[in-house]
């Protein structure tokens, strides 16, 4: 095709009346002072989406808007443009048509970019608009390194060949870039972060090493190599970390940080002795994490004006329960990001630290060295707080600090591990806290589990097999309602498993007076019983039944987490 024009966007906006001339002025000064491009000035303030800028740019160009969410990308032919080059000028070459490569960019009008692009190619181009959130995952999935990191490792391996190797002067000559090991440590890394892995782990087999990447919840093998190259992986992870080198038959964990695409990543490293060698699972903890919005959980909107009127009290306490990995302390530094302020001293105490957010007190528990939860929660009561977060509720002495904290007029926040919310009362009971501690501090609990999202590059309508079927009439749900069943048929999205993404679904039990009436009651059974009936309708199970009528998760799913509470 002919080289674009330039046209001016705000100017063509304004034409299809999608912003107003006032909104274009007062985006151009924010443009002005911010030095960010228009678009992105105009998303931040609400004034149009990414999408409606992208359709009207396409439309006043010519040429076609495509939604990156439900297209498969051609790998083959996405890598005729470089990774960097990708980037840098937001463009991703998309598929061949008749001898002429269809380019997606996010600004079709930045000529200096078209010139480049065709230049590189040397080939005949069409453009299309895309937007570039959807163009940035898109490049995240077409340059996965899994080549990569197999070449690296096998590299690695030859590098090694079969005689002995001195890895403590290898992993000590960090400044070696070009040393395999480092080059496979950073790309395995980068892998990770692309494809939103949460945890990273190296299992040394008999004959092998298998990489695994555990994403939205599931585990997915990203590579198999020579056994050998285990040791000086695992050596460098450990020097990282500050990791004894020379212990190889105990456990250990430690911490360290790395810095990936202008992104900071906290890794937590746990090491074990296993019968082929020292095993290694890294939690990776992106520091933006501390961002997340109560309106942005997806807790159903009766839920969400309660639990806003819970959080907003001056003292009590407040559990979020699930099992590890739930998302529990994601929705308390929601809670904890609603209510900061300068006028409120937060002061939280965790192990680790898994999100930064500005303008509150953070501690790190240190067992090695004594400083327990109880030690440094008696500690934080004395620094005069107006909140406290407890990481987790890991014994009797710290939930009865954290209870007396409660009652003596601090908000407390924290987690416990049990099944549903009618349990947890009893579970601090069982712990040993006195009932009417428990019955006069807690104002509510949110028992939580995080569900995989059906992707939207390949939904279906999914018709139930005849055990879905029954499960599904079990549960209340009728024939008719099959109609918005989905599942994801697998593409390059989501990497064939036909799930991408994951989202909360939550229960809340509020403590009422009937419901302190049954907590003092002496049979355990008895408060269970009042609690269920007072969230009739809207426990887990619910919220999850209802996201899958509404297609946005599978049958298999929520019966997942129908048999985790219910057993």
């Amino acid at each position: 095709m002919a080289r674009p024009d330039k046209i001016r966007l705000g100017d063509s906006l304004v034409q299809q009346k999608l912003i107003t001339q006032d909104q274009l002025l007062f985006a151009l000064e924010q443009q002005k002072r911010g030095g960010r491009r228009l678009g992105r000035v105009l998303t931040e303030n609400g004034f149009a989406t990414e999408e409606q800028i992208s359709e009207a740019l396409a439309k006043q160009l010519k040429i076609p808007y495509i939604n990156l969410k439900l297209y498969n990308i051609n790998v083959e032919q996405v890598r005729l443009l470089p990774e960097n080059q990708a980037r840098r000028f937001r463009a991703m070459v998309l598929e061949e048509r008749n001898g002429i490569l269809l380019v997606g960019m996010a600004d079709p009008t930045d000529l200096f970019a078209y010139d480049e692009i065709t230049r590189f190619l040397k080939r005949d181009i069409d453009l299309a608009v895309v937007t570039e959130g959807q163009l940035l995952d898109s490049i995240d999935r077409g340059y996965r390194r899994t080549e990569e990191i197999t070449g690296l490792a096998r590299e690695l391996s030859e590098d090694l060949g079969e005689s002995y190797v001195d890895f403590g002067a290898m992993a000590s000559s960090a400044g070696v870039e070009d040393a395999p090991v480092v080059k496979l440590l950073q790309s395995i890394f980068e892998e990770a972060t692309q494809v939103r892995a949460s945890d990273i782990h190296i299992e040394p087999q008999e004959k092998k090493l298998m990489i695994r990447f555990r994403i939205d919840g599931a585990l997915h093998l990203q590579t198999e190599s020579d056994s050998k190259i285990s040791p000086p992986l695992i050596l460098r992870l450990k020097l990282m970390s500050g990791l004894d080198i020379s212990e190889k038959r105990l456990p250990q964990d430690g911490r360290f940080n790395v810095r990936l695409r202008e992104q900071g990543v906290d890794v937590r490293i746990a090491t074990c002795p296993t019968q082929y060698g020292e095993s290694v699972v890294m939690r990776l903890l992106r520091q933006e994490g501390g961002k997340a919005q109560l309106d942005k959980l997806g807790m159903p909107e009766y839920m969400l004006k309660r639990f806003r009127e819970v959080i907003g009290r001056s003292n009590g306490m407040v559990l979020v329960t699930g099992p590890t990995g739930s998302g529990k302390t994601t929705t308390l530094y929601a809670a904890l990001a609603e209510i900061n302020s300068v006028d409120q001293k937060i002061i939280t105490v965790e192990d680790p630290v898994e999100y930064r957010l500005p303008g509150i007190n953070q501690v790190q528990v240190n067992e090695k060295i004594d400083l327990t939860f109880s030690r440094v929660l008696r500690s934080a009561l004395r620094m005069d707080p107006d909140v406290i977060l407890i990481g987790e509720m890991r014994d009797a002495e710290t939930a009865q600090i954290g209870l007396r904290a409660a009652m003596t007029g601090h908000l407390v926040f924290s987690t416990l591990h049990t099944r549903d919310a009618a349990g947890t009362l009893f579970r601090l009971v069982d712990m040993g806290t006195p009932r009417f501690m428990v019955a006069s501090s807690v104002q509510a609990v949110i028992a939580q589990r995080l569900l995989r999202r059906i992707c939207e590059g390949c939904a279906e309508p999914h018709v139930p097999s005849p055990q879905e079927s029954e499960w599904l009439k079990a549960v209340g749900v009728t024939r008719e309602q099959h109609g918005g069943l989905c599942h994801g048929r697998g593409c390059s999205h989501c990497n064939g498993t036909g799930y991408r993404g994951r989202m909360g679904v939550y229960e809340m039990l509020e403590m009422g007076r009937e419901m302190i009436d049954a907590a003092a009651h002496d049979n355990p059974t008895h408060f269970a019983q009042v609690a269920r009936k007072h969230m009739q309708g809207r426990t887990i199970i619910d919220h999850a039944l209802e996201q899958m009528k509404k297609g946005h998760t599978t049958i298999v799913e929520v019966m997942r987490i129908s048999n985790q509470v219910e057993d």
